[in-house]
Order: C-alpha cells, then structure tokens, then sequence
C-alpha cells in the first residue's frame, strides 16, 4: 500500500500521469474534484484518503501540493496507516504550464495568477519530509520521462 503525492504546477502534467500510470491501482483523490465551492477542501481530501489506506488501498494526491506544511498532514496520514510514502515531482516550467494550461477549457483551465502563485510557493520535495522515494517526472513531446531513477532521490 502506498500514499503517492504529486508536486507541481497546474499544467505540469499531473493529471496525466495519474492516468497513464495509477488510474488502474490507486485512489483518485483531488480537490479538483470536489464540487466548486465545497467548504474545508483540505478536510474533505484528508478523510478521503484516510478511508482508503484504512481498507488497504493505495492511494494518489493529485494537486499542486507546493509547501512542505501542505504535504505534512498528508505524509503524516501515510504513516500512520503504514504507507509507503512516494512523492512524484512534476518539473515544468511557468511557460510551459501557461502553454498547456491555455489548452485547457471550462474547469480545468486555471487563471494564469494561479500558476505564477504556485511556483512561487513550490518547495521541491525532499527526503527529509518524510518520503521512501522521490520521483522527479517531466512532461515532453514524446510523453512522459523520469529525469532521475526513482532510486536516486535526495
């Protein structure tokens, strides 16, 4: 059973991978997902992921993620359930989620602030916080790529 957290930009390719690589094994959780205006988002999040590592299911966070003190709650959730915790960092830069996020329509495209907030509060992952492993993924022409074996984390 693992707790995977993704860590990066919106437009970073997020959403993508989960499809390409988790959609069959682990949990959906996002608060993309939630309705618009649901109250307590973090709260909501926190419960869902709660209840699937309580019946032994894996499970992927699929948001920015961007602060350690985002990420703490949730690593801290993973081991108390005895998860291996695995943080998949998405490397994009700001020009290129602006690219791919003026793609998007309706709900899924953000305001461009969004981003630009976001890589200023993005804290790449680290060891430290409490991760088994650090992948480090980027998005390119040919689809995605890890930028360092999974076992070189720092």
């Amino acid at each position: 059973m693992e707790l995977v957290l993704f860590v990066g930009l919106q437009g970073s390719g997020k959403s993508g991978y989960f499809a390409s690589r988790y959609s069959g094994t682990h949990v959906h959780v996002s608060k993309d997902l939630f309705r618009p205006h649901a109250r307590k988002k973090s709260d909501l999040q926190l419960r869902q992921i709660e209840q699937a590592l309580a019946t032994g299911r894996s499970v992927v966070v699929d948001n920015t993620n961007p602060r350690r003190a985002d990420r703490a709650a949730l690593i801290e959730a993973g081991r108390r359930a005895g998860a291996r915790i695995v943080a998949v960092h998405f490397l994009a830069s700001v020009g290129e989620a602006l690219r791919r996020n003026a793609g998007r329509e309706g709900r899924a495209r953000v305001p461009d602030v969004a981003i630009y907030t976001t890589a200023r509060r993005l804290e790449p992952p680290a060891r430290e916080e409490g991760f088994d492993d650090i992948v480090r993924v980027r998005l390119g022409e040919d689809g995605f790529a890890l930028e360092e074996s999974p076992l070189t984390t720092q």
